[in-house]
């Protein structure tokens, strides 16, 4: 079975880790996110994978390569012109995909555990056009509401949910979802467009089925969107909410004071600094004394001078002597 990964994405929520990769080659335990998402795809059995690429797409090219490293085939999608959103990316792609039978689309900024197996199964017994993975929103987070009948259908897409809506929680899209090839007549052709607004709702106005597959509670699923996320997921999957996690050839002083942080590669902790929740970036010296929470640090060089400028004239962080930070 055939499967794309979506990785066109800019990552704006996550700068400034994103200055120079996309979201899906961002680390987490030492492995770039999309990696996982690969792994995923392959243990159920997608050999032929299509990744589509737009914002520094050659820092997932250097991550995946042509996919033998993993068991797989992987094919390439360039959004050179411009970023073309999730029902146009699959149009882009659709030379590549060469659709003749059921396929898996999966957002690229993922990691899960859910049983995609079961999830086909749906599809099937379902007779679906498209079989949207969803699980209950039971945190209330701002994700869009995915309107279900007593058939399992998908009526509807919907706000996200206000935090006093009551029981049961309302449902939300995993970012996973299996297509028959027929979904192509909905999509509209060589243009900007996403499959939420203006595929499915198009496909379910002209009678099609477009189901839900519910996960189970025990399945997983993480989705790294935010700095906040990153963080606190990353400490999730560490197993530990205080976790510190390190990446290669990070050197820390002895009396360093380091609680829920990641420290990417070739990191320097000077003596005396007090790190709270902070994410530090490739390269990056911390001095001595210094004390932050909240924060990421990546180092200045990072952004061009024009950048820089316009970051801190916008708010979005501020210099402090070789390093760039930025306030979650």
């Amino acid at each position: 079975m055939k499967a794309m990964l979506l990785a066109a994405g800019f990552g704006t929520r996550l700068f400034p880790l994103t200055l120079d990769r996309p979201k899906p080659a961002l680390p987490v335990l030492g492995r770039p996110l999309i990696a996982y998402g690969v792994d995923y795809l392959t243990r159920f059995g997608c050999r032929d994978l299509v990744v589509n690429l737009h914002y520094r797409g050659e820092a997932i090219v250097a991550v995946l390569g042509d996919g033998a490293s993993f068991g797989c085939r992987i094919a390439y999608s360039h959004e050179s012109d411009e970023i073309l959103g999730t029902g146009g990316a699959l149009d882009h792609a659709r030379p590549l995909l060469n659709p003749t039978e059921t396929f898996v689309v999966m957002n690229g900024k993922l990691i899960t555990t859910i049983d995609l197996q079961a999830a086909l199964a749906t599809h099937r017994r379902q007779q679906a056009l498209a079989t949207l993975i969803l699980k209950p929103n039971r945190r209330r987070e701002r994700f869009s509401v995915v309107e279900v009948d007593n058939t399992g259908a998908i009526r509807g897409f919907a706000p996200p949910p206000d935090a006093a809506v009551p029981d049961p929680p309302p449902l939300f899209f995993t970012g996973i979802q299996i297509l028959e090839p027929e979904i192509f007549d909905y999509i509209p052709r060589a243009r900007f467009s996403h499959t939420t607004t203006d595929v499915y709702p198009r496909a379910i106005a002209d009678g099609q089925r477009v189901v839900a597959h519910v996960a189970g509670p025990d399945e997983d699923w993480y989705e790294f969107s935010t700095l906040e996320r990153y963080l606190d997921l990353s400490c999730q999957l560490a197993g530990h909410p205080q976790a510190v996690i390190r990446g290669q050839d990070c050197q820390v002083a002895a009396d360093a004071r380091l609680v829920r942080t990641i420290l990417w590669n070739h990191v320097t902790i000077g003596a005396k600094v007090e790190l709270h929740e902070v994410i530090v970036g490739d390269g990056v010296t911390i001095p001595e004394a210094t004390t932050l929470s909240r924060a990421a640090v990546v180092r200045a060089d990072r952004l061009e001078v024009s950048e820089r400028a316009r970051a801190i004239a916008e708010g979005r962080g501020r210099q402090v002597g070789e390093n760039f930070i930025v306030h979650f």
